[in-house]
């Protein structure tokens, strides 16, 4: 199943790089030249380490 970056809450877990990793925190940034929103994401890896992803607004990620 997919969900936009947009739709994502905290504490949801989602497949990164083959890695099922739990969102943190999920900020939406203003529109920019491209026209869209960008999503900030920081991810807790199964490593205990924290990534920061920005993706477009509607950038579909897998859930779990």
């Amino acid at each position: 199943m997919k969900k936009q970056a947009k739709d994502l809450k905290k504490k949801d877990k989602i497949l990164v790089a083959d890695q099922t990793c739990i969102v943190e925190s999920l900020e939406l940034s203003d529109i920019g030249k491209q026209g869209k929103r960008k999503a900030r994401l920081v991810i807790i890896t199964p490593g205990n380490e924290k990534i920061v992803l920005v993706r477009p607004e509607d950038y579909p990620f897998d859930i779990q």
